[in-house]
């Protein structure tokens, strides 16, 4: 999900503002008007935990769900649990490597996943706290992937090469020995405020049911209100995603933060209206045509050229597409729309203009403009969604009763 976030650097660009050359002669030589900046009001934001740092590891899917996770346990609680990615990081590689052998190496085997994943593998291996498992085994103060990747690619293509024409009996133990090389070796109990756990017991303890989330989606190519599996090279477990109406989608994501319920998003972020740094996300218009509603006044005076030039460096309020249900279908079909990086919604917000955005909680430390937070334009997300996660207690009832959930 995480392969193209190296490559989101070099979208950030400088703001847009021209300054005419000042002549040390001339008194009356003024500075050329800046563009309007984006300003965003916050109207409802969620509880959540402390911005984190995937670092240079592809995680992104976990460090999502597990955020995810933890706003349920403040919102529910009002006590901040830190979770252990790591954790759940390091028994999907294993998961992973076995499914690869079974599959004859014709499956993939990388870091990437789904923010499904998180609550699956809990159902499977409970959870620890973030302290008692950090999973940084190898010698730097951040997750670096690289080599591991590499290094458990190698071993399992080794594996399935059967060069003694079967496989040994040895080598999931090997398997293990390199996960806990790199992650440290995993703690059958540990002590929380003085009492010991198992991994299954402390998420019994913290009353986290994996069986209360669920991903939903919106694409054509399957029947509404039924599931079906996502076809995404990351969902790797084959996980099941309910398909709902464009319109219902944003119905559920607006009405589970109205609720205080955070959003698990997953999206692509490889558009060039993606400006992490700059603090939004947006989906501008490259020609008048595509402008519509209230805009169409303001907008339409600009030619199609000063609407292209806005759209390649957007800097504050920019004429935004109209997102249609076959337009998401399309980009889906045509790969302009791919699994990229999975983030936390956490708040409704509007900008300046009164126009609807979403405060997201990313995993790429904290930069940026709000120190590791932006905020997606409304176009945006119902354009570049692949899918969402969510407590289903979240989901309005008439949605709910269309799943059978």
């Amino acid at each position: 999900m995480m392969r193209k976030y190296v490559l989101l650097a070099a979208l950030v660009c400088l703001s847009a503002g021209t300054v005419v050359a000042r002549n040390p002669k001339s008194a009356d030589t003024k500075t050329a008007p800046q563009p309007e900046k984006y300003v965003f009001t916050d109207l409802k934001t969620v509880s959540a935990t402390s911005v984190k740092d995937q670092s240079r590891s592809g995680t992104c899917w976990c460090f999502s769900g597990v955020a995810l996770l933890e706003s349920d346990l403040l919102r529910r609680s009002g006590d901040t649990v830190d979770l252990s990615e790591m954790w759940i990081v390091r028994h999907a590689y294993y998961d992973k490597a076995l499914r690869y052998a079974r599959m004859h190496g014709k499956t993939n085997l990388d870091a990437g996943g789904i923010s499904y994943d998180v609550p699956y593998m809990m159902s499977l291996y409970g959870i620890v706290p973030d302290s008692v498992y950090r999973g940084l085994n190898y010698g730097t103060p951040n997750h670096v992937h690289g080599e591991l990747n590499a290094v458990i690619k190698a071993y399992m293509d080794a594996v399935i090469a059967a060069p003694n024409k079967t496989l040994s009996t040895a080598w999931k133990e090997g398997l293990n020995g390199i996960l806990d090389a790199y992650f440290g070796q995993m703690p059958e109990t540990f002590t929380v405020n003085g009492k010991s756990y198992t991994p299954q017991s402390w998420m019994e303890a913290l009353k986290i049911d994996p069986q209360d989330y669920v991903q939903l989606t919106s694409f054509t190519h399957h029947p509404f209100y039924q599931s079906f599996v996502l076809e995404i090279p990351d969902n790797w477990t084959a996980s099941q995603v309910y398909n709902i109406p464009l319109e219902e989608l944003q119905m559920v994501i607006d009405s589970s933060l109205e609720a205080g319920y955070a959003v698990n998003w997953a999206a692509d972020v490889s558009e060039k209206g993606f400006a992490f740094d700059k603090g939004f996300a947006i989906v501008p218009v490259t020609e008048a045509e595509e402008v519509s509603g209230s805009d169409r006044a303001r907008w339409t005076k600009l030619t199609d050229e000063e609407l292209k030039k806005m759209a390649q460096s957007p800097v504050g309020p920019t004429p935004e597409k109209t997102i249609t249900q076959q337009m998401r279908q399309d980009a889906f079909d045509n790969y302009e729309t791919t699994d990229d990086h999975g983030m936390l919604i956490v708040g409704l917000a509007k900008d300046q203009e009164g126009h609807p955005f979403y405060k997201v909680k990313n995993s790429w430390g904290e930069r940026g403009t709000y120190k590791g937070y932006f905020y997606a334009s409304a176009p945006y997300v119902l354009y570049k969604t692949t899918a969402i996660l969510v407590n289903k207690n979240s989901i309005p009832q008439s949605v709910r009763a269309k799943l059978g959930l």
